[in-house]
C-alpha cells in the first residue's frame, strides 16, 4: 500500500479509500453486513487505513455496518469520513439540509451508528441552496472544538460555491474545507475546468467518488447491463459516461489494459492516480477481488503517451453530480 497526506491536514492515508455506499440493503447490488465485514477486513489486511460513508447510505445501515467492522480494531489506526446532507427521513423537514439543527443530530446520530467519539472526516455531502453557508460553516466549527470531528470536508458543487465557503471560513476564522469528494474518472472530467485548479490552488485533499464510472470502466460498453449494477443502479442512468467520446475511450482502455497484462478497471484507476491533485479515489466495490485488482493499481505505471492516448477522445459532458 502507498500514502499520502490529505490535503494540509498532515493526516496520512492509504492512496485507496473504501468507500461504503455498497454496504447495506438500499439496492439490490449492495452487500449484506457479513459480506461487507469481510470486504473490510480484507481492506485492512491490503493496508487500507481509509474509509468512507456517509449517513444516507441505505439510511445509516452503512455507517453501523462499518462501525461494527472496525470496532475489533485500533482506533488510532484508521480514518474514517461521513457526510451530511441527504434527507434521513421523510416525515421531518429537518433530518436533511445543512442547517445547524440537521448538522448536530444528524453528527450525534452517525456517531452513535459508528459507535465512535470522533469522525476524522465530517463532510457536507452536497450544497445546501436554503441554508447560508456561514451556518453551515459555525455549526461545523463548533462540532470541531467540541471534539467531535477532526476535520471537515465538502463533496460536489460548483467552483464558485466552494470558492464562497473557503472566504467566508477565512473571512470569519472558521474550520476550513480540507478536502473535496468530488465527481472524477476518465469518463467525466469536467471538474478540470475550474474545481481541480481550485484545489490545487489552495492545498484541498481531492478525494473522487465514482473513479470507475459505476463500472462503465471496468468492461466493454456492450457488456455494461449483463451485470446486476449495471441493470439496477438507478445513478448510472443519469450519467452520460458513453456520451461524448466515452464509447471509444472504453475501447482504448480495453486495448491498452490487454496491452499490459492487466484489466480495465485497474488501468483506469491508474490513470487516476497518475493526476497529481488526486489524494485517494473512493473505490466502492463488491468483492474482495475487485478490491484487490484496485490495490495493485498501484504498480502500474503509465507513460505520458498512455495517459494522452486515454484522453483524446473526450469531449465536454453536461455536468452531473452536483445535485
Amino acid at each position: 500500500m502507498e500514502y499520502t497526506t490529505l490535503g494540509s491536514t498532515g493526516m496520512t492515508v492509504s492512496r485507496i479509500c473504501l468507500g461504503g455506499m455498497s454496504f447495506g440493503t438500499g439496492q439490490e447490488w449492495m452487500l449484506d453486513p457479513e459480506e461487507s465485514k469481510a470486504l473490510i477486513e480484507r481492506a485492512l489486511d491490503l493496508g487500507i487505513n481509509f474509509f468512507d460513508t456517509a449517513n444516507v447510505y441505505s439510511t445509516g445501515e452503512s455507517e453501523a455496518i462499518l462501525g461494527e467492522a472496525l470496532e475489533g480494531y485500533d482506533r488510532d489506526s484508521y480514518v474514517v469520513a461521513t457526510k451530511v446532507f441527504g434527507d434521513m427521513n421523510p416525515d421531518n423537514p429537518n433530518a436533511s439540509g445543512l442547517s445547524r439543527k440537521a448538522i448536530e443530530q444528524e453528527l450525534e446520530a452517525s456517531l452513535d451508528r459508528l459507535g465512535m467519539d470522533t469522525i476524522d472526516l465530517y463532510q457536507t455531502h452536497r450544497w445546501d441552496y436554503d441554508t447560508p453557508i456561514d451556518e453551515t460553516l459555525r455549526a461545523l466549527d463548533d462540532a470541531v472544538r467540541r471534539g467531535q470531528v477532526r476535520y471537515i470536508g465538502t463533496s460536489s458543487m460548483w467552483a464558485h460555491q466552494f470558492a464562497e465557503a473557503l472566504h467566508t471560513s477565512d473571512a470569519l476564522g472558521l474550520e476550513r474545507f480540507v478536502t473535496m469528494q468530488n465527481h472524477y474518472n476518465l469518463f467525466y472530467r469536467e471538474e478540470e475546468r475550474e474545481m481541480l485548479p481550485l484545489c490545487e490552488r489552495e492545498d484541498i485533499g481531492v478525494i473522487p467518488w465514482s473513479p470507475l464510472a459505476r463500472g462503465v470502466a471496468t468492461r466493454p460498453h456492450e457488456e455494461i447491463e449483463s451485470t446486476t449494477r449495471g441493470r439496477t443502479d438507478q445513478y448510472l442512468e443519469q450519467m452520460s459516461y458513453l456520451q461524448g467520446g466515452g464509447t471509444e475511450i472504453n475501447e482504448r482502455i480495453q486495448e491498452l489494459a490487454a496491452d499490459k497484462g492487466v484489466s480495465m478497471g485497474q488501468l483506469s484507476l491508474a490513470w487516476l492516480l497518475h493526476k497529481d491533485w488526486v489524494d485517494a479515489p473512493i473505490v466502492g466495490t463488491t468483492s474482495v477481488e475487485h478490491l484487490e485488482d484496485a490495490v495493485e493499481a498501484l504498480e502500474i505505471d503509465l507513460s505520458s503517451s498512455d495517459m494522452e492516448y486515454l484522453e483524446e477522445p473526450y469531449e465536454p459532458l453536461p455536468v452531473a453530480g452536483h445535485e
